[in-house]
């Protein structure tokens, strides 16, 4: 049998001790990926200001960044070789876009269902397939095309559900459209393009996760503080201050995200989409047990319906990945 690829310029670590790690990031992931619409909405404080919490996620995702180099020793040479100009080349618009996708998701949480919001939040993955079509030109096998629809189909049974149902997070159906779909499906699309643009700054610019973490994570942070001279959020900010509305309880949400977002990382590194593919499955059945566990909610009948569509699609689209056809010699 022939050895997994291993990319250029790695060392392929024992078999045994690549699962054992993947494993254990895959477990983290999954827990994480699941618990977080809940963690949100049990610690955050419907009145916390939406960019703070971003903010302090970002700043929280730096500082584990740089430890983790720190302790596999690349953080004088990854720093030693850092330009300006090739940061904001590799790094600057998926800040920029990735800012706005998290503020457009804080908002979300607040007006969905954690099962809705998870479910719905999965339709990233039709977009990255899309935006990394157009922007590397990867192509898609007829049955990842196939799941993509089947995704599409979910979404819409979602949107209809929650647009009539009494049981989400507010009874108003504008305010669920509006300030729960609507801003999950705009963090989907933003999500898909990042994603794209952050796999060509791979290619092309040979960036470490950990670095493309601290350098998307700073960049973003100031346009985040760019937009708060005019917006809502800095105008309550400074008519409340930073931490308004925060409790003890509330860096729980904010360190699991940060957490969160070096976990995607590793567990892309390390085992590529299929794993992440899993992994976003089962984080959607951990949302429906824990919801059902914690809030007493049991799933519409639209969730119902959606639920298998979403699952079989995710894994259709990561188990037959598109092939190019060799030539005959």
């Amino acid at each position: 049998m022939g050895a997994p690829k291993v990319k250029k310029g790695t060392t392929q670590p024992s078999s045994e001790k690549m699962s054992t790690t993947v494993l254990f990031y895959s477990f983290l992931l999954t827990l994480q990926y699941g618990a977080q619409p809940l963690i949100s909405k049990r610690f955050i404080r419907r009145e916390v200001i939406v960019t703070t919490m971003v903010l302090t996620c970002e700043v929280a995702k730096v500082i584990c960044a740089v430890i983790l180099m720190a302790k596999e020793g690349t953080l004088k040479k990854v720093f030693k070789k850092w330009t300006l100009i090739e940061s904001l080349t590799a790094s600057g618009l998926p800040a920029a876009i990735y800012a706005l996708q998290n503020s457009l998701l804080q908002i979300s949480y607040k007006n969905l269902d954690s099962l809705t919001f998870s479910m719905l939040n999965q339709t990233k993955i039709f977009f990255t397939a899309l935006f990394t079509y157009i922007i590397l030109r990867q192509k898609q096998s007829m049955q990842q095309i196939g799941a993509l629809f089947l995704l599409i189909m979910a979404a819409v049974l979602l949107s209809i559900g929650e647009g009539s149902s009494k049981g989400s997070a507010s009874s108003n159906p504008d305010q669920i459209l509006f300030y729960g779909i609507v801003p999950v499906l705009v963090a989907s699309v933003l999500s898909g393009l990042a994603s794209a643009l952050c796999q060509w700054a791979s290619q092309v610019k040979k960036h470490s996760s950990y670095l493309m973490t601290v350098e998307m994570s700073i960049v973003g942070s100031l346009c985040l503080l760019g937009s708060t001279l005019k917006s809502p959020d800095g105008e309550a900010i400074k008519q409340h201050g930073f931490f308004y509305a925060w409790t003890p309880l509330t860096l729980i949400p904010v360190l699991a995200n940060a957490l969160g977002g070096i976990l995607v990382g590793l567990v892309t590194s390390h085992a590529g989409g299929v794993r992440k593919g899993f992994v976003i499955v089962s984080a959607l059945l951990v949302t429906a047990v824990l919801q059902f566990m914690f809030e007493g909610k049991s799933p519409s009948i639209y969730c119902l319906v959606a639920f298998p569509l979403v699952i079989s699609s995710i894994s259709i689209y990561q188990k037959y990945p598109y092939r190019v056809k060799k030539k005959e010699s």
